[in-house]
């Protein structure tokens, strides 16, 4: 059976176009899935019945690969899915049949293509976090657990006041003066701290 995904981002959008292409290319429109949903979203209810329906010897007609997938990488891994699943893939802009070898091709180029794409991602978030961390700058949220704080919670246990009593008087979480602050001072637990 031959079935069709069609999707634009917005609600004001046509799906016109893409229901005459997947028409012309042999797609009954009863068995066309349509969606009304952005590409980014990562749940998309006509996609997912899609998805569920074909099975092997099923051909999977797009107008565009970008109606069908995400990302590059999400892209890469959905078309895998399906060429393992035995489910053709036809995409009539870019001219891919999975069917063919050339098409088989073309989703092994998508899937190092993606992978080439997270990998320079990371790459450039590791570089980032690195130059950060070299002019002195650390990611993450602030402490709440300021040098004046600090030296009072130390001052308390040091005292003997309790991690909860300390906790309260500071305005922070025990687990936060156990953290930052145990270890200075003798510490005395209250039941259920």
């Amino acid at each position: 059976m031959t079935f069709g995904y069609a999707r634009v981002s917005t609600a004001g959008q046509n799906l016109d176009a893409q229901r005459d292409a997947l028409r012309a290319a042999g797609v009954d429109d009863r068995h066309v899935y349509v969606e009304k949903a952005s590409g980014t979203r990562a749940d998309r209810p006509a996609l997912r019945a899609l998805l569920e329906q074909v099975h092997d010897g099923d051909v999977l007609v797009v107008t565009k690969l970008d109606r069908l997938g995400r990302s590059a990488a999400h892209l890469a891994r959905l078309v895998s899915d399906l060429v393992d699943q035995g489910v053709t893939l036809r995409s009539l802009t870019e001219s891919i049949d999975t069917s063919t070898a050339a098409g088989k091709f073309m989703v092994h180029m998508l899937a190092a293509l993606a992978q080439m794409e997270a990998d320079l991602a990371a790459e450039r978030t590791r570089a980032g976090l690195e130059a950060a961390r070299a002019r002195g700058r650390v990611g993450g949220r602030p402490s709440v657990m300021s040098p004046d704080r600090l030296d009072a919670a130390k001052a308390s246990l040091a005292q003997g006041q309790s991690i909860a009593a300390v906790a309260r008087a500071l305005g922070v979480s025990p687990a936060t003066i156990r953290r930052h602050a145990v270890g200075a001072a003798p510490v005395r637990f209250d039941d259920g701290v």
